[in-house]
């Protein structure tokens, strides 16, 4: 007996949306449309879905990430859609992407359609700028990527880098050595490595600096080749630094920006390096860009209420009261 069929109706009420989100001559549309198996009709507004009801679900998720994509960017390609379908349809939909095997024999898998989508972009890019809040697991899962490539003998080393902005980046004027200077800073990657990896094996790779662990500005100077290198905390970096790091990027090597937009320690006068990147960058081909949003949050459920409520005051041009 055949699945019965259902039928949903999606407002988009914005014509000027709904031309980017459908594409030229509804070549997005059709793109969704036909790899959902769904009938799709836009009238007055109104997107009239009809198909199975897991097909017409699958289309409904696919186009709302579409849309957040769209929205973001202020336009859309004919990869970021495809991207999306292969998310919804493929193996790295919710909870179904292993992105790496730890030592202990645990998978570690993407849980949300975005998480899907930036995995996709690791798999497929050399360059990839993640945007997205605390606890949406930007910088886990470029860790786990990296530690899997390096496992993988894809590259030999991996550098993870961030900006010590609270330190000013002027580290020779705190005591100790390098590595007891910066750590305070580089935690939560130490972090990152620790669950991938067991510590004595972190520890061996450190010693023989198959993985640096470094500040933003010990990268001056440096070519990386067969190596994949993440900057951590990118809205922090300066316009200057972004150029700097990105064009450290050697022969056979990947490299990965994260970053929360809402998070900067910057000073106001000066502009962040990855809200630049992200703008500039956005048609250079071989890279991604991709955005995580509160539902990619993979902490405490909590955790997404709160953000939710700074974005809301943000958007809103809102400060807080003294």
């Amino acid at each position: 007996m055949a699945d019965s069929l259902v039928t949903r109706t999606l407002t988009i009420e914005d014509r000027d949306e709904a031309v980017i989100l459908f594409g030229p001559r509804d070549q997005h549309l059709r793109a969704l449309r036909d790899a959902f198996a769904v009938k799709a009709v836009y009238r007055s507004g109104e997107l009239r879905i009809e198909g199975t009801a897991e097909a017409a679900e699958q289309f409904e998720r696919a186009l709302q990430q579409v849309r957040q994509v769209a929205r973001k960017q202020g336009k859309l390609d004919t990869k970021d859609v495809t991207g999306v379908i292969e998310v919804i349809r493929g193996g790295t939909n919710r909870g179904t992407g292993s992105v790496v095997a730890t030592e202990g024999g645990r998978n570690l898998r993407t849980r949300t359609d975005g998480q899907g989508r930036y995995v996709q972009a690791l798999q497929s890019h050399d360059v990839v700028l993640c945007v997205g809040p605390a606890g949406s697991g930007k910088t886990y899962l470029a860790v786990a990527w990296a530690v899997s490539l390096l496992r993988s003998k894809q590259v030999r080393k991996i550098v993870l880098v961030r900006p010590a902005v609270e330190a000013g980046e002027r580290l020779g004027f705190l005591p100790g050595d390098l590595v007891a200077k910066i750590s305070p800073y580089l935690r939560p990657l130490y972090d990152a490595l620790a669950d991938m990896m067991e510590p004595e094996t972190v520890k061996k790779h450190m010693e023989s600096e198959v993985i640096e662990i470094l500040p933003l500005g010990y990268m001056r100077g440096r070519t990386l080749s067969h190596a994949c290198i993440i900057l951590d905390e990118g809205q922090n970096a300066t316009v200057e630094q972004m150029k700097m790091f990105l064009t450290r990027m050697g022969t056979n090597s990947k490299v990965i920006v994260t970053g929360d937009m809402t998070q900067t320690d910057l000073p106001r006068t000066v502009r962040s390096g990855l809200a630049d990147a992200v703008h500039r960058l956005r048609d250079v081909e071989g890279l991604s860009i991709v955005y995580l949003d509160q539902t990619d949050i993979v902490r405490n459920p909590l955790v997404t209420r709160i953000v939710k409520a700074y974005e809301d005051d943000s958007h809103r041009g809102r400060k807080p009261s003294a």
